[in-house]
């Protein structure tokens, strides 16, 4: 059951390929109901099917068209079969629910489906997709998604993949999305709001949501993205899926949001003289480093927040703006002034987001660059990319292929910079 961070989220038993959610949404009443049907294998054999979902009241449960019995409590629902389900059995599980959706509390704040002062946001990382549809809510189960999401016809809904189709129909209006790709529930997205949509320039198809008052400034502030596309193009392989979007929130938000092909930013995001430029280098980097490279454990966050960050650097190099190396020395010095140790590659639950996360991985990156050269250390990141695109990573595999780069062992090198509490100096 679940992962030794968050042991209550997820099961092992089983490998979701594929979530059809059909949400109806009001939002005055903050009202949700949705029809759930999961397409899984199961990897054991299983006498029950056990979901991550909030506390939605839930009406008939069906596996493989029959009715199954359940039980709903602590955030979990617990389904059994008329029959064992033997290891190797595709299987569907169908869940109708419904409630007031509301966020999953967590030592970060609420996490997932959370009211914005006119619409809706979707911010589950790490353990925030059961607060709006059931699923098995561990990073390494990735699916593809049909999303279709009914609500006032003002609003504009965004979600992960390509707009298949809307459907008005009175007042109210569907929209429909699909996401082919491999996709971790943490990763499934809605946004909701009074946007407007637009195209943005690019060889890569990208779009802009957005209120019609910031949409001036969001254009500017994205105006070089597509540069940074061509540039992590050529550094990571090319961009992993079929399109990219950027939602811009008519609220402030702390931080910006990550979700598989989407961006979400705050009004605070976009002020017109491209203030925040790094952080859309670093959420476009997810894409490929968190969103199809994702990580097997949430023990290895480093691998997404260390290279997206490493990013940052590397399109300042790349852009004109101070050199990796500058980032590396300044960065470097701040975090060996900070008293208390810290392993990188373990940094407990509490620690997910801690800000060394961030700047000792991308240290580490930097000092594997260096070790390995700069082509070779390039040339991994593309193998890296392309050789487990769509898939699930560890440290293990990383440090592993990096080995493959150098007649050197490597062991003393990542025991230092991965393992060990201390800050190694650079």
């Amino acid at each position: 059951m679940g992962t030794r961070y968050f042991p209550e989220r997820g099961d092992q038993g089983y490998q979701v390929r594929h979530y059809d959610l059909a949400l109806d949404y009001r939002p005055v009443p903050n009202r949700l109901a949705g029809t759930a049907r999961l397409t899984a294998v199961a990897t054991e054999p299983l006498r029950q099917v056990v979901l991550d979902l909030g506390p939605f009241r839930v009406g008939n449960v069906l596996v493989d068209g029959a009715r199954a019995r359940f039980a709903h409590r602590g955030e979990k629902l617990r389904v059994t079969p008329a029959a064992w389900l033997p290891e190797g059995r595709t299987f569907t599980v169908e869940v109708g629910y419904a409630g007031n959706p509301r966020p999953v509390p967590s030592p970060w704040g609420g996490l997932g489906w959370e009211q914005l002062d006119d619409g809706v946001i979707v911010a589950s990382q790490p353990i925030g997709a059961s607060s709006w549809f059931p699923c098995n809510d561990r990073p390494s189960d990735k699916a593809s998604y049909d999303i279709a999401v009914t609500t006032a016809s003002p609003y504009t809904v965004v979600c992960n993949g390509s707009l298949v189709s809307t459907r008005r129909s009175g007042s109210r209006t569907t929209w429909f999305y699909r996401q082919a790709e491999p996709t971790a529930a943490y990763l499934a997205s809605v946004q909701i709001g009074r946007y407007e949509l637009a195209s943005l320039p690019g060889e890569v198809p990208q779009r802009l949501a957005a209120p019609a008052a910031l949409t001036a400034r969001a254009r500017h502030d994205l105006g070089r993205q597509d540069q940074m596309m061509r540039v992590f193009g050529d550094l990571f392989g090319p961009y992993p899926y079929p399109s990219y979007t950027v939602v811009v929130t008519e609220d402030e938000l702390e931080i910006p949001v990550e979700a598989q092909g989407m961006s979400v930013f705050g009004a605070n995001h976009m002020d017109g003289r491209r203030g925040s430029e790094r952080l859309v280098a670093h959420e476009l980097a997810h894409q490929w480093f968190g969103n199809s490279l994702t990580l097997a454990h949430w023990r290895d966050i480093w691998l997404h927040e260390g290279f997206a960050t490493y990013a940052e650097w590397l399109w300042s190099e790349a852009s004109g703006g101070e050199s990796a190396e500058a980032h590396a020395r300044r960065w470097h010095g701040r975090l060996a002034a900070r008293p208390g140790g810290f392993v990188l590659a373990d940094p407990g639950a509490k620690r997910l987001f801690d800000d060394r996360v961030y700047k000792r991985g991308a240290l580490t990156l930097h000092a594997l660059r260096r070790a390995l050269g700069g082509p070779a250390f390039m040339s991994m990141l593309r193998v890296w990319t392309d050789a487990y695109s769509h898939g699930v990573v560890t440290t293990g595999m990383l440090t592993d292929l990096a080995a493959r780069y150098t007649p050197e062992s490597l062991d003393e090198f990542f025991s230092a910079w991965l393992y060990s509490e201390a800050l190694p100096p650079l």
